[in-house]
C-alpha cells in the first residue's frame, strides 16, 4: 500500500470520526479523484514548449498526459500555470479542509 493510504487508514480516519462524530468508518469523507491542469501559452508557436510541458506533468502525475488543445484563442491561457483540483468525498467545505489539513496537504493561510 502506498505511504498516504496507509496514513489515511491509520490516523485520518480516527482522526476526522472524531472531529466530526461519524458513527460509521464509511461517512469518513475521502479523496476521490486529484486533476492536474497546465496551460501552456508559449506552445502556440513552440512545439518544444509544449513536449517540455509534457513530460514534466507526466514526471509529476507519473501517468501518461492527455494533451488538448483550445478551440479559441483566449489571451487569459497565456497567464495560466498548473490547477490541481482534489476531489473528496466531503459533504461539506469544513470537512473536506479537515480531510486535506489531516493529510498534510499545503494551504497559504
Amino acid at each position: 500500500m502506498s505511504r498516504l493510504k496507509d496514513l489515511y487508514k491509520s490516523e485520518v480516519v480516527a482522526k476526522l470520526q472524531e472531529q466530526f462524530g461519524y458513527d460509521n468508518i464509511m461517512q469518513v469523507p475521502k479523496v476521490t479523484k486529484i486533476t492536474l491542469n497546465m496551460g501552456v501559452g508559449e506552445g502556440i508557436g513552440d512545439k518544444k514548449q509544449v513536449e517540455a510541458a509534457v513530460a514534466d506533468l507526466q514526471t509529476l502525475a507519473g501517468q501518461k498526459v492527455v494533451v488538448t488543445k483550445a478551440r479559441k484563442s483566449v489571451a487569459g491561457f497565456k497567464v495560466r500555470g498548473l490547477d490541481i483540483t482534489v476531489t473528496t468525498t466531503a459533504p461539506t467545505n469544513e470537512e473536506g479542509h479537515a480531510l486535506l489539513k489531516a493529510l498534510n496537504f499545503p494551504f497559504r493561510n
